[in-house]
């Protein structure tokens, strides 16, 4: 598969995703996310972080086939500090949207452009940093373990 129909696949899948998650804010458990729908984006409201980072939860629920999944958009701000860094118990896939992250992981740093997608295993500890002089605007699908919490 081509780099650019992979992003395309993700973006798909987290679009989808998010679709289908307009909802109250609800357990995965609670939530299962067994018919496609389509859901404004005005609907999903933004939640501010005290670093200015701005998110929309879009999806919380449990596919059909038993998987917790959720879906969050992130945009940070150029010169904000990162959320420090944190240990996951679940996987992520992250696509980058806009501008550059920097990823810092497992003792070594990557840099993420527009574009780029970036997986974070289970149990990672790690923290997504803006290097770039504008917003980093990002999507995280987050499946399994604790994601339904």
């Amino acid at each position: 598969m081509k780099p650019h129909s992979i992003k395309r696949w993700l973006l798909t899948v987290g679009l989808l995703a998010w679709a289908a998650a307009y909802a109250p804010a609800q357990s995965a458990a609670s939530n299962k996310l067994t018919d496609s729908r389509v859901f404004p984006w005005d609907g999903i409201s933004a939640k501010t972080a005290p670093n200015g980072a701005v998110g929309h939860n879009v999806l919380k629920g449990t596919l059909k086939t038993g998987e917790a999944i959720a879906v969050h958009e992130t945009i940070q701000p150029a010169g904000t500090v990162p959320n420090p860094a944190h240990r996951i118990q679940h996987s992520e896939v992250i696509v980058v949207e806009e501008g550059a992250l920097e990823f810092v992981h497992d003792g070594k740093a990557e840099r993420a452009s527009a574009g780029s997608v970036i997986y974070v295993a289970f149990g990672t500890l790690h923290t997504l940093k803006n290097v770039g002089h504008g917003p980093a605007k990002y999507v995280v699908v987050q499946v399994g373990g604790d994601t339904g919490r």
